[in-house]
């Protein structure tokens, strides 16, 4: 018989924004848009550093200049400030996230973001600088996992496929705290998403985004513990706009750019550890 352990959770007030050099601080800082409908205007794009970023430079660098379309990368650490100023018009377009997070982002915020087409997936993985494998977690471990909704739905659903945690029958990569059946004395901390690689060495284990993880250097292929599967994998990161503005030409341009083979061809030479894996297509809205 299995011996139902009290879940202890530490939740850790990441209040300040963690922001890379080359990131923008504030949207203040955001070269706004000139709006839809002027295909020769520049379009500001906010992104994650990496990968998005990496693939939006090379985007524009390779291939915006012979597509005629100029193109103007943001970069961010965080993820709330690229939904905001794409909502409010700072910026055309965002690059960074997935279906459920942009859903929940939405509902809570009252943005009206949408997606228009799917480029990666970025497998979520369990990291650790302290153990070799899982199993070797016990009773008082710590593991971190992102504190936002649909990543720590993914998070749990991966530390139970994995038999780290027990979830309720049923529950899947919805997964809440109040979900976990059965830790086995694991205690569960959450952070920011962009905490958890940086915090890695606080904890035991941490579930990190394949952005952070590839920020901080981690190759997933041989750093991770554990990886979520990528096949049939919902969460497909692709470019958002405002909604209303899915047709502006420079946007139609930008998709087909992201979903060309040369794009395909740079994340498959790029990214061979399994950090990011194309995932081309419309996006479903």
């Amino acid at each position: 018989m299995r011996n139902t352990v009290k879940i202890t959770v530490a939740v850790a007030a990441a209040s300040a924004v963690v922001l890379g050099a080359s990131a923008c601080s504030a949207p203040s800082d955001v070269t706004a848009g000139s709006g839809k409908g002027d295909k020769d205007a520049p379009l500001v794009v906010a992104a994650s550093p990496t990968p998005h970023g990496v693939i939006l430079n090379f985007v524009k660098n390779e291939l915006a200049a012979k597509a005629g379309l100029k193109l103007v990368v943001k970069e961010f650490n965080d993820y709330k400030i690229p939904n905001k100023v794409t909502d409010d018009g700072q910026v055309d377009a965002n690059f960074f996230q997935h279906k459920p997070f942009l859903d929940t982002f939405n509902k809570e915020n009252g943005t009206h973001v949408v997606p228009v087409r799917n480029v990666l997936i970025e497998p979520l993985g369990v990291y650790s600088k302290k153990i070799d494998k899982l199993s070797q977690l016990k009773a008082g471990s710590t593991v971190s996992v992102p504190n936002d909704p649909s990543n720590e739905g993914r998070a749990l659903k991966l530390l139970a496929d994995h038999g780290v945690i027990t979830l309720k029958p049923g529950v899947g990569s919805d997964a809440k705290l109040t979900d976990v059946e059965d830790t086995k004395g694991v205690k569960i901390t959450e952070l920011e998403a962009a905490q958890t690689a940086p915090r890695l060495a606080d904890v035991d284990a941490a579930v990190i985004n394949g952005n952070f993880a590839i920020g901080a250097k981690l190759k997933p292929s041989e750093d991770a513990l554990a990886l979520e599967n990528a096949e049939n994998n919902p969460y497909a990161n692709f470019l958002a706009v405002k909604k209303g503005n899915e047709d502006d030409p420079r946007i139609k341009k930008l998709a087909e750019l992201l979903n060309s083979p040369e794009v395909k061809k740079f994340l498959e030479e790029k990214y061979q550890d399994g950090s990011v894996i194309p995932a081309f297509g419309p996006a479903k809205g």
